[in-house]
């Protein structure tokens, strides 16, 4: 469990990693360098998930080895999908990563919702509904490794 006290922000008690993987972990469907290493690490003490409509058909060979539980969504309605899982872990101990317009729902639900801009870019209503905003996945995922950056972005 990831664990800290943000003034202003309050309590972050924090048990999931919930992240969209095209654009937000990949480029092109593969993996970006340093993300394996990072959610290896964060592994450690705290869960990961991974919802993605896997638009490259990449995802499981590329997070193979990776302990993460991958759900490939199907149909329509990925924003509320990915919202209705958030909802399910219990919104107040995630952090959810994304990058597009169907992301944005859970990037509001999360206690904490981290915007990932890199080569795939970010959309606008992502960037509005997320806590924070990082220029790439390495940097978000840092947050959790070092977790005064996060205390210093947050606080009030």
């Amino acid at each position: 469990m990831f664990q800290l006290d943000i003034p202003g922000f309050g309590p972050v008690r924090l048990a999931h990693l919930v992240s969209d993987y095209t654009g937000t972990l990949s480029l092109d469907g593969k993996l970006l360098p340093g993300v394996r290493d990072r959610l290896l690490a964060i592994s450690e003490f705290m869960e990961i998930h991974i919802l993605t409509a896997d638009t490259f058909g990449m995802v499981r060979e590329e997070l193979q080895d990776t302990p993460c539980d991958i759900r490939i969504l199907t149909g329509d309605n990925h924003d509320v999908l990915k919202e209705e899982y958030i909802m399910e872990l219990g919104a107040k101990s995630v952090l959810a990563f994304g990058n597009g317009t169907n992301d944005r729902r859970m990037l509001k639900t999360a206690r904490v919702g981290m915007a990932v801009s890199q080569g795939e870019g970010c959309a606008v209503e992502a960037l509005i509904a997320a806590d924070i905003h990082v220029r790439d996945a390495n940097i978000g995922l840092d947050l959790l490794l070092y977790p005064i950056r996060m205390k210093a972005t947050l606080r009030f």
